[in-house]
């Protein structure tokens, strides 16, 4: 819970309006597929990109006398999620019917959960900056199925239509009206999308469309947010208006902030919002009206006839929650207080569940700061700059952590363990037998470091008077030793005979 962190909640976005300023209220429906092999309510395959229409079971089609069986492995990531946020399991859902006209929906209704979802309420902590986080509620999580997928501009006089995507299960996590500005819009959708990495229930591929969010906003003077929070009346946070199917970061927070200031001029104009339904066109910059918004009755929502209310036992959950993984906030204060790591970057490495992994592979047994140090500068500096990830990274864990293991024997120095990771990148092979094969231990020997000090000494008398003036002229002579070994004398051992000669 918040209360048990060091964290100051940030301040709420304030706009300025021509007349006076306004805070942003927002809360996201956010629609997550979840990872499954099979429909909700069918055996069809879950694949992404097959040819249109080659997943399609018969219950999908709506095909007379079919009946959806629901998956009993998409209950379990329901659930694992919920636990994830810390809310509440319900022991008894139930589906309800939908009704709407859905072009890319054959049965015409839409199987979701409306008076009684699996999962109610939590909380998600999404962090604004070093110790700065905001708590967001959670109302519920509740399953439904997904829709497919209209196609408008294959034909100049037809529609198509793709149902791969029918049936496909999801989650939609609906948040309270937490949420005061656009980038903290966009920390909870990746806070959120990185629970469920860690989890295993979404994948979070926002291009595929598997993490999508439907956006609330609406604008209030300052102090009516506070007064929204002592009384629950939503009057007091003005009306709201839908921005539909967001699946960029990017835009999420773009659309948020054209949003707030379309209705800023409405009212600062005396006319009134309209609560509606919108759609962000990314190449424009701009909201645009889709429809009038729907409530619950508009939907004539009614209990599923062919689902039995959903009963799950309480030894179930539990067994759950002992296999639940090590989730992103206590790994990262695990790197914190036992490897010493900053909180900076703790949270670089905890951001994706592959790099953490990578991460700790690499620090098992070793110093954990010269293990991030190599992860974060030079290992994800050069996936960056190839644009790669980890899990194609030509150097492993287990090379990397040879690469560390040398440094630690002495073996190598740090200019010799760039030049041997430059080789893994491109060749690839075992790091102590390519420093072995290619002669590239660093020298030890005091006496023959001693004896390239000594010559570039006697070959550079200027300089030696120069250094004996200004003693921080001396790293010129360590340089000049350095390059005359090839980067193979020990820097400490150079530095300390220098500047015992130089007096």
């Amino acid at each position: 819970m918040l209360d048990h962190l060091s964290y100051t909640a940030p301040e709420p976005k304030v706009i300025s309006g021509a007349k006076q300023d306004w805070e942003l209220v927002i809360g996201l429906e956010v629609h997550a597929q979840v990872s499954s092999n099979a429909k909700l309510f069918s055996g069809a395959s879950t694949g992404f990109g097959a040819e249109p229409n080659s997943h399609v079971a018969f219950v999908d089609a709506a095909m007379p006398g079919m009946l959806p069986v629901i998956n009993e492995f998409c209950v379990a990531q329901a659930v694992k999620t919920g636990l994830g946020i810390k809310a509440a399991i319900n022991l008894r859902s139930a589906f309800d019917r939908k009704n709407y006209f859905y072009p890319d929906l054959p049965q015409g209704y839409q199987i979701s959960q409306l008076y009684h979802p699996i999962v109610g309420e939590g909380e998600v902590i999404v962090d604004m900056g070093p110790g700065v986080a905001r708590r967001v509620r959670i109302e519920r999580i509740h399953l439904e199925q997904d829709a497919g997928k209209s196609i408008h501009d294959m034909d100049p006089t037809m529609s198509f239509v793709d149902l791969n995507r029918t049936g496909v299960a999801l989650m939609e996590i609906v948040s309270r009206p937490d949420i005061r500005g656009p980038e903290e819009a966009a920390a909870y959708v990746s806070k959120l999308r990185q629970i469920m990495r860690y989890l295993g229930t979404c994948d979070g591929n926002m291009q595929n469309g598997n993490l999508r969010a439907d956006v609330n906003v609406s604008v209030c003077p300052p102090g009516a947010y506070e007064r929204y929070q002592e009384t629950q009346d939503f009057s007091h946070l003005g009306t709201r208006c839908e921005i539909k199917n967001m699946n960029s970061l990017r835009f999420i927070q773009a659309a948020i902030d054209y949003e707030a200031r379309r209705q800023i001029a409405i009212l600062e104009d005396g006319g009134k919002v309209t609560q509606e339904t919108r759609l962000y066109d990314p190449d424009k910059g701009e909201t645009r009206s889709m429809r009038s918004k729907e409530e619950a009755h508009d939907y004539r929502y009614f209990p599923d006839p062919d689902l039995l209310p959903l009963e799950i036992e309480q030894a179930w959950i539990d067994g759950i929650a002992a296999g639940l993984p090590e989730l992103p906030d206590a790994k990262k204060a695990r790197f914190v207080e036992a490897l010493g790591l900053s909180e900076y970057d703790a949270g670089v490495l905890t951001a994706e569940v592959e790099n953490a992994d990578y991460f700790e592979a690499v620090a098992q047994g070793r110093d954990g700061k010269m293990a991030a140090n190599w992860v974060i500068n030079e290992l994800f500096g050069r996936l960056n700059k190839e644009g790669l990830s980890v899990e194609t990274s030509p150097v492993s864990a287990a090379q990397l952590g040879g690469v560390i293991d040398l440094i630690a024997k002495g073996d190598i120095s740090g200019k010799i363990a760039k030049d041997l990771f430059e080789i893994l990148w491109t060749e690839g092979g075992d790091p102590a037998q390519i420093v072995e094969a290619r002669g590239m231990k660093q020298v030890t020997d005091l006496g023959a470091i001693e004896k390239a000090v000594d010559e570039i000494i006697a070959a550079n008398p200027g300089q030696v008077e120069k250094a004996k003036a200004n003693p921080k002229l001396a790293g010129w002579f360590v340089g000049q030793v350095l390059k005359a070994t090839g980067g193979k004398a020990n820097p400490a051992a150079v530095n300390e005979l220098v500047a015992k000669k130089l007096g």
